[in-house]
């Protein structure tokens, strides 16, 4: 699942991922959707901008580790924040890593795999 209000960049990072064949991707651009349709796509794996209108990634993030059906779900960061205080305030909403943006296609699919490879076999 990637939440972020930045159109272009989600249909690219979709399109790239969806071509490797590995990966379903939803799309979400606004923090807003993601409380209500993460129970219903239930992914293996969240990237979520936190600067966005109206609802901010750090207030999806915290609704996130909140519930308990979706606490689990890794989440990656996708900013321009790139700050040691940004990255910590980050870390102690629960996100699992870091993306800074501009950020490149190996780039996400090595996060997800690290991510997805570690919380499978934690399980």
């Amino acid at each position: 699942m990637i939440v972020d209000d930045e159109k272009d960049f989600t249909t690219i990072a979709k399109l790239n991922l969806e071509m490797t064949g590995k990966y379903e991707v939803a799309v979400f651009l606004s923090a807003e959707e993601i409380v209500s349709k993460v129970h219903k796509f239930k992914p293996d794996i969240i990237l979520l901008d936190i600067l966005m209108p109206k609802v901010s990634g750090d207030e999806a993030c915290r609704s996130l580790k909140a519930d308990l059906e979706t606490a689990n779900i890794p989440i990656v960061s996708l900013s321009a924040l790139d700050t040691d205080k940004d990255k910590l305030m980050m870390y102690e909403l629960g996100i699992a890593d870091f993306l800074v943006k501009p950020v490149e296609k190996d780039d996400i699919i090595a996060k997800i795999e690290k991510h997805c490879i570690e919380d499978k076999e934690n399980n």
